[in-house]
């Protein structure tokens, strides 16, 4: 008998940890990626924490979640790249929230890269909005989440933050903002290993966007090896991520052949 033979396939989903009634704060939920992180979460039984800049963004957002989950989103207005903004959401949340379970590090500035110099303003509203701000934002509410009995931080990072990522379409300033976020973070991995805190990493290529209920995203996981990724692919493994046993802790880098680690010529 050839080796392994014998072995079959086991439906592992009953180990997955539930995430009924978890609490999620998703920054840049406003549209793209967060709004799809926020979308899948509610379906899978979390309550949403909505914060980004845009808060007719959000408002749509929660009544599409409440319509379609019966769950009614908060909503909290944060610009990660103003400090002031930060202190003041940080402030707000723990006088609502005496716990938050799951923080997703999603809100960050994107910018492409230009023949033309970039304006000062941009970019340090990139950089801070990627890595001032979410810092920030992650050690104010440690306590919050140091009251969850499933505390978990995840960072939505890029590929462009990986070692000798091709640069790609992107900007230097964002090729350094995502590089930093990777260092956010390992850093609260190794500040909070002793805690039950969970530093978790996500690392997306370069993604299509498409709207969570449409028949794009239903089609998603047919695409072909060859095409790119979409939102659906990362918000199923920050889904897959953080429903793991509490002792098991993943940096996962999402790849595609189209916009990926090797993109194809």
């Amino acid at each position: 008998m050839a080796p392994f033979a014998c072995l079959t396939m086991v439906n592992r989903k009953e180990n997955a940890v539930s995430l009924l009634g978890t609490t999620v704060l998703v920054t840049g939920a406003g549209r793209g990626l967060g709004a799809a992180l926020a979308y899948v979460l509610a379906e899978n039984g979390c309550k949403p924490i909505l914060a980004g800049r845009d808060v007719s963004a959000l408002k749509r957002l929660s009544v599409n979640i409440q319509d379609r989950f019966n769950i009614c989103p908060d909503i909290i207005q944060l610009d990660l790249s103003d400090t002031r903004s930060v202190d003041a959401a940080i402030l707000k949340l723990r006088g609502s929230h005496d716990t938050i379970d799951i923080l997703i590090n999603n809100g960050a500035m994107w910018l492409e890269a230009s023949d033309k110099d970039h304006v000062a303003q941009d970019v340090l509203v990139t950089i801070n909005s990627a890595v001032t701000g979410t810092f920030l934002l992650t050690q104010g509410l440690l306590p919050s989440l140091l009251s969850s009995p499933r505390p978990d931080i995840v960072t939505i990072g890029s590929i462009s933050g990986l070692p000798n990522a091709a640069l790609q379409t992107v900007s230097i300033p964002m090729y350094a903002a995502k590089r930093g976020q990777s260092a956010l973070a390992e850093g609260f991995a190794q500040m909070l290993a002793r805690t039950p805190v969970r530093s978790i990493a996500i690392h997306p290529p370069y993604l299509d966007d498409i709207a969570p209920g449409t028949s794009e995203w239903e089609m998603a996981a047919a695409r072909f090896k060859g095409q790119r990724g979409t939102n659906r692919d990362i918000a199923e493994a920050v889904l897959f991520a953080v429903t793991r046993p509490r002792h098991v802790t993943l940096s996962i880098t999402v790849d595609a052949d189209d916009g990926g680690l090797h993109p194809s010529r």
